[in-house]
């Protein structure tokens, strides 16, 4: 049952046709809204007309009552070039709101957790949603990990919708007001649609608009923007601070030594559990996200004990150091939604004799920054459209590396150098969109390949056997 949004017979625009858009449809023509859709996509046009919706070219006169835009967040509203749409919306004085803002504004009883960065956002959203699960607390994920904000089922003031937020998304949910902000870290991401580094983090900062006493705001501190971000919430006031650290003791917050997991906003540090035994958090990244859902969950007043019984019990998400296949001592790992090289960073850092699988549609910056792993790479097997690039920077660094193409050739020839005790990790530090549809397509792709070659491996055992 999607959330009641009290929208009845007012009239309502939607810009996009995709997830986020044709939720928002179909919860809007349910609350029995009069909704106008649109996309630039005919296909998408289409297809909408022929599920019933409304559809209507945009313009002074089709927008001159609605009450409000609801506009996708991937599409670009202000940078690099604000679509024509967004100026039309400006120009009428409609307020441009994402799906988000649409609960948000409608279901104010339920208790709110939000959580962004650039990185360590899904897995952190995921997590947090399995503790208050686990210990028995209705609590539902949407937002940007995937499921629709409008999708969720609808939550009464002993709830939780955990939401994984994005800065496109953020820029478009003025009824935000967390009871609990997650921040992750940042690096520079997205900067053609934020307009430099500055808009980026100030797109990331509205998680903390509306929060005030007794909400919480619990920041990861380990970048010098995150750690500039915390210190000024703690000036100004208004929610309660809880810094994250994975590199140093924080006061009045939670850190990780030595991968212990420390407790530091009582009276003294308190030591929680080794997060070294958590099987599917493996890597300081992973423990940076465990620490953020530990203090988040404190937060919403779970107890210890279900708290350790929750990480024990994570299954971890897909494509994101995800275990495939074990085949004769060398682990296939996806970890597919490593699309930039921070990214890749995380991974590369938990394995010795990679194998590693990168390239497609490259990120500001390439690979460079991760000139610090390189020796951790046995061979680099080269895909899509940055793999020249990404050769020469290899070479520079004396690091094998093939140009394969494409992913099936990679994966085989990984497979044919691999030892035992070897890392196949495709960690593409790009985007996906050159030859894939999405980074989740990506990885199934790779896990289809593995597990033929696990089963070549299965048939070859059986005949060696007979």
């Amino acid at each position: 049952m999607i959330p009641t949004l009290r929208y009845a017979l007012r009239k309502l625009a939607i810009v996009g046709l995709g997830k986020s858009g044709l939720s928002a449809a179909r919860a809007l023509s349910a609350d029995g809204a009069k909704v106008l859709v649109w996309d630039d996509n005919p296909d998408a046009r289409q297809k909408a007309a022929e599920a019933g919706y409304t559809v209507v070219e945009p313009n002074e006169n089709s927008w001159s009552d609605v009450d409000r835009v609801i506009w996708s967040p991937g599409i670009p509203h202000t940078h690099p070039k604000p679509h024509p749409l967004a100026q039309l919306a400006a120009r009428l004085g409609k307020p441009m709101v994402c799906d988000v803002d649409l609960l948000c504004d409608t279901n104010t009883q339920p208790f709110y957790v939000g959580i962004t960065g650039t990185n360590g956002k899904s897995t952190t959203t995921a997590l947090i949603t399995h503790i208050l699960k686990s210990a028995g607390q209705q609590a539902e994920a949407a937002g940007n990990i995937g499921i629709p904000a409008l999708d969720s089922p609808t939550l009464g003031m002993t709830g939780t919708y955990v939401l994984e937020l994005s800065s496109y998304q953020l820029e478009l949910v003025p009824s935000l007001r967390l009871d609990v902000a997650v921040w992750t870290n940042i690096t520079p991401d997205h900067l053609d649609r934020h307009g430099g580094m500055d808009g980026y983090v100030t797109a990331k900062r509205r998680l903390f608009q509306n929060q005030k006493y007794p909400s919480h705001a619990v920041i990861g501190v380990d970048d010098d923007y995150s750690a500039r971000v915390c210190a000024e919430l703690i000036r100004q006031g208004g929610s309660q601070v809880i810094p994250v650290s994975v590199t140093r003791a924080v006061e009045n917050g939670v850190y990780v030594k030595d991968g212990m997991l420390i407790d530091a906003t009582g009276r003294r540090p308190q030591e929680i559990c080794d997060l070294r035994e958590m099987k599917t958090l493996p890597g300081a990244h992973n423990w940076q996200n465990a620490a953020l859902a530990y203090a988040a969950s404190r937060c919403r007043g779970v107890s210890l004990p279900r708290i350790l019984d929750a990480l024990r019990s994570f299954p971890g998400l897909p494509h994101r150091q995800q275990l495939v296949a074990v085949i004769e001592d060398v682990a296939f790992i996806n970890d597919s939604k490593a699309t930039n090289a921070d990214a890749a960073s995380k991974a590369l850092g938990c394995y010795t004799d990679v194998l590693w699988i990168a390239g497609g549609k490259a990120k500001e910056g390439g690979i460079a920054s991760l000139a610090p792993l390189f020796p951790r790479i046995k061979h680099a097997f080269l895909i899509g459209e940055s793999a020249n690039d990404f050769a020469a920077v290899l070479k520079a660094a004396n690091v094998p590396c093939t140009i394969s193409g494409t992913l099936e050739n990679a994966v085989e020839q990984a497979d044919e150098m691999a030892d035992h005790g070897d890392t196949v990790l495709l960690s593409p530090a790009c985007a996906s969109f050159d030859q894939f549809r999405s980074f989740e397509h990506r990885g199934e792709v790779f896990m289809d390949i593995v597990h033929e070659l696990e089963e070549e491996d299965d048939d070859g055992d059986d005949g060696s056997a007979a």
